[in-house]
C-alpha cells in the first residue's frame, strides 16, 4: 500500500495538483484499493485530524496577523524597529529582520510576517538604494522568524501531531529564533559595510521615545499574548482569541486605522488562509494514519537503528532529509506526514522530543526561503515585483547563514532547551 500511495502522490504532484488535494487522493487512493477498510475511513479520518482543540489557535492567529496589518500595528513596529536599530549603516536592512522578530511574536506565520512588513520595507529599502533583489531576499529569509519564535504554527502542529507539549515549544522556540535574528542582523551589517549600503538609513526615522510613544499599544500585543501563556493565564489557543480581540481594539478605537468597511476583506483573506492550512492538515493526518497502520514508522525506526549508530550521524541525516523535503513540500504537510514517524525513532536515540521539534520546525523553515518552492519567496516576489532568478544570487547567501544556525540548533540543545529548563525547574 505505501508504494502505491508514494506513487500516485509523485504521479499527482508532476501534474501539478495542489498539495493538499494531492496527498487527499492518493490516501483514498490506497484506501480504496489496497487496503481493506471500507471508503468511509478516509471521510472519517479527515474529520478527526482536525479535530483537535490546539488547531483552533491557527485561525485565530491568522485574524490577528491579518488585522494587525490593516490596522496600522505593522507599521508602528516598523517605525519602532528603526529607531532601535536604523542609526546604523545599514540598519534599515537589520530593522526588517527585527520588525519581523516583533511581528513573529504574535502572527505565528512567516508568510503573514512577508506580506505584513514586505509592503512597507521592502519599498523603502529600494527608496534607499538597496538592490531590489536583495531587499526581497533579506525580507523573504527574516520572515521565516514567524516560525520560530512563538506563537508559531508550526510548533503547534508539531505539538499535536507527536503530542509534545505546545508551551514547552514556545518556550523552546526563543532561543532559536533569537540566534537566527541575531545572525541576519549581523550578516547584513557586515554586507552593507563591505558593499557600501544604508549609509543613509538613519535619515527617516523617529526617534526612540516617538516610536515607543507611537507603538505604544503594539509593543503591548506580543507582551499580552506571549506573558499570558507562559504566566499561565491562558492556554495557546485561548492567547490567539485575546490576539484577535487586542488587534481588533487597537486598529478600531487605540490606532483608528480599521472601519468597520475594512473587516470584511481581512476576513476573507483569514479565511482563505485558514482553509488553505485545514486542508493540509486534514489531508496529511489521513496520510499518517494508514502510513502508521502499515507499520512503516516501526520499519524505518529499525532501519535507522541499524544504519545509525550515533546520535550524532542521525541528526545529521535528519537535517538533510528535512532541508530536502523543505524544498519542495509545503510546511505543515511535511510536519504531519513526517513528524510522527522521526519523533519516536529520535526518542530512541535519547533526543529530547521538545528539542527534536525545535530541529524539525527550523529545517523546515529554512525550506520557506530555498528555491524551488519556498513560499516566503513567492511572496515577496509578489510584493518586490520580480522574478524569483534574480534572487537566487542573495538568497543563496541568507540560506548559508541559515545553515549554520541549524548545525547549532541541532548539536547544541541549550540553545532550544536552556530556556525550557528554566521555566520548568
Amino acid at each position: 500500500m505505501n508504494a502505491a500511495i508514494a506513487t500516485a502522490l509523485i504521479v499527482l504532484f508532476v501534474l501539478a495538483v495542489p498539495i493538499a488535494v494531492s496527498i487527499a487522493l492518493a490516501s483514498m487512493f490506497g484506501v480504496h484499493f489496497f487496503s481493506p477498510l471500507p471508503l468511509i475511513v478516509a471521510a472519517q479520518r479527515l474529520f478527526v485530524s482536525i479535530d483537535h482543540y490546539p488547531l483552533m489557535a491557527i485561525p485565530f492567529f491568522i485574524l490577528a496577523g491579518n488585522l494587525m496589518a490593516g490596522g496600522g500595528i505593522s507599521r508602528r513596529l516598523v517605525e519602532l524597529a528603526k529607531s532601535i536599530i536604523g542609526g546604523v549603516q545599514g540598519g534599515l536592512a537589520c530593522s526588517c529582520v527585527l520588525t519581523c522578530m516583533f511581528f513573529a511574536s504574535v502572527s505565528g506565520s512567516s508568510v503573514a510576517t512577508t506580506y505584513a512588513i514586505g509592503a512597507i520595507l521592502i519599498p523603502a529599502m529600494v527608496r534607499h538604494h538597496y538592490p531590489r533583489p536583495l531587499a526581497a531576499s533579506i525580507q523573504a529569509s527574516s520572515a521565516e522568524l514567524g516560525v520560530l519564535l512563538p506563537p508559531s504554527i508550526p510548533l503547534i502542529l508539531y505539538g499535536v501531531s507527536t503530542d509534545t507539549s505546545i508551551g514547552q515549544l514556545f518556550i523552546a522556540g526563543i532561543g532559536p529564533g533569537l540566534l537566527f535574528g541575531t545572525a541576519m542582523i549581523l550578516f547584513l551589517y557586515v554586507v552593507c559595510k563591505i558593499k557600501g549600503l544604508g549609509t543613509e538609513d538613519g535619515a527617516e526615522r523617529d526617534s526612540l521615545g516617538r516610536a515607543i510613544s507611537q507603538a505604544w499599544a503594539a509593543i503591548l500585543m506580543p507582551v499580552l499574548v506571549i506573558g499570558g501563556i507562559y504566566g499561565g493565564v491562558f492556554t495557546p489557543t485561548e492567547a490567539a482569541a485575546v490576539a484577535v480581540f487586542y488587534a481588533l481594539f487597537v486598529g478600531l478605537v487605540v490606532y483608528r486605522e480599521l472601519s468597520w468597511r475594512d473587516l470584511w476583506p481581512i476576513f476573507v483573506t483569514s479565511v482563505k488562509g485558514t482553509t488553505a492550512i485545514m486542508l493540509i492538515i486534514a489531508a496529511a493526518g489521513l496520510f499518517s494514519f494508514l502510513i502508521s497502520r502499515s507499520g512503516l514508522p516501526a520499519d524505518v525506526g529499525a532501519w535507522i537503528n541499524a544504519n545509525f549508530d550515533s546520535v550524532w550521524t542521525f541528526l545529521l541525516a535528519v537535517n538533510v532529509l528535512l532541508l530536502f523535503v523543505g524544498m519542495f513540500i509545503e510546511t505543515s504537510a511535511a510536519i504531519l506526514v513526517l513528524a510522527p514517524i522521526l519523533a519516536p525513532v529520535a526518542v530512541s536515540f535519547g533526543v529530547d522530543p521538545v528539542h527534536f521539534g525545535l530541529i524539525v520546525v527550523v529545517n523546515l523553515a529554512i525550506g520557506m526561503f530555498t528555491p524551488p518552492l519556498g513560499v516566503n519567496l513567492f511572496a515577496a516576489c509578489a510584493v518586490a515585483g520580480l522574478s524569483l532568478e534574480r534572487m537566487i544570487p542573495w538568497l543563496l547567501q541568507f540560506v548559508l547563514v541559515a545553515i549554520i544556525c541549524l548545525l547549532l540548533v541541532t548539536f547544541v540543545p541549550v540553545i532550544s532547551l536552556g530556556f525550557v529548563d528554566l521555566m520548568y525547574q
